[in-house]
């Protein structure tokens, strides 16, 4: 038997909230941080996953793959963080065609300067709204798309456990 080529009223009733938070959510984090820290959503994240890394460095690949960008986006990204003097790129050692990224003193303390305003906005637009029992059922929901998405666990850490809440 073959599936409907449109949605069933059911899977409507569930895909198009999900589509428009997917939408608006973005918006409301980049404008948070912009008004507050001078950052849109993907510096912060680019700037957070580097103070997770050893040395707070990675290769420009590694940090392409954690933060799912291309690498167009990412180098424009990182200079814009370059020129404000958050982070500084070298050549990879034993790799000429190899770069790594280095979050600088200067870049660490924006980004935890950052953070309590950041996930006070967070709290305010998702996890606030929800009981202690829809944190644990939107992070198994959540968990489930992302195996389809991202089967290796590679962006953002989830290979590496960043997402156990322990």
């Amino acid at each position: 038997m073959s599936r409907p080529r449109s949605f069933t009223p059911e899977e409507q009733a569930t895909w198009a909230p999900v589509a428009t938070m997917m939408e608006l959510l973005p918006r409301r984090l980049d404008a948070q941080l912009l008004r507050d820290d001078d950052l849109t959503h993907f510096d912060y994240f680019a700037m957070a996953v580097l103070t997770r890394a050893d040395g707070h460095s990675l290769r420009m690949s590694e940090l392409a793959d954690r933060t799912n960008a291309t690498r167009p986006r990412l180098s424009h990204v990182i200079g814009r963080l370059e020129t404000r003097g958050y982070v500084v790129r070298s050549k990879a050692p034993g790799d000429a065609r190899g770069t790594d990224v280095r979050l600088t003193h200067e870049g660490r303390r924006k980004a935890i300067a950052a953070t309590p305003r950041h996930v006070d906005n967070v709290r305010d637009a998702v996890l606030d709204a929800l009981t202690p029992e829809q944190h644990v059922q939107l992070r198994e929901i959540a968990n489930l798309v992302l195996e389809r998405l991202d089967p290796s666990g590679q962006v953002a850490g989830r290979h590496r456990g960043d997402f156990d809440p322990s």
